[in-house]
């Protein structure tokens, strides 16, 4: 099913993990409208944008699967409303594309309405992956957050501000 013109469901229900454990990994049809409205004004745009693929790296988890691999409870990729892009691991395949996950970042957050955009994990360079989540016009908070590890390995957010990771 597509999605949109370059995105379809298929990218967002694939998981290893899932298949693994046999997990259904199969949204809603409410779930199904909440991904096409990220496609529609996040994904398709910077798709569009960059002139380039992204590599959806997380898109949809069913309950199930969001519990096996320790995802928040409340995580808006359980309704749809939430992605992972991991654009590196493009380059690690061809080193011709000028659109990091770094490039990512800065390009939604400075060209798009958005509820979260987080630079996961990664270093004060590059993030690990971006996760970007879009609720709808009139509820998106645009808030930008860094994800980190505390000295006991738990997952910690703080406000992003340029320049400070």
């Amino acid at each position: 099913m597509r999605l949109s013109k370059n995105f379809n469901l298929s990218e967002f229900t694939k998981s290893n993990t899932a298949s693994r454990l046999g997990l259904s990994n199969i949204p809603t049809s409410d779930h199904v409208v909440n991904l096409k409205r990220l496609c529609e004004n996040i994904l398709q745009p910077l798709r569009n944008g960059l002139g380039h693929s992204i590599c959806v790296s997380s898109g949809y988890r069913g309950e199930q699967l969001n519990e096996a691999i320790g995802g928040s409870k409340t995580s808006d990729h359980c309704f749809g409303k939430a992605v992972d892009i991991d654009n590196d691991r493009f380059n690690e395949l061809d080193d011709s594309r000028a659109f990091d996950n770094t490039a990512i970042f800065h390009y939604v957050k400075h060209n798009f309405s958005f509820d979260q955009l987080i630079w996961e994990f990664g270093n004060n360079i590059r993030p690990a992956w971006v996760h970007v989540s879009y609720r709808s016009k009139e509820k998106n908070r645009n808030q930008v957050l860094v994800a980190y590890k505390d000295d006991n390995n738990n997952t910690q957010y703080k406000i992003y501000s340029d320049g400070n990771i």
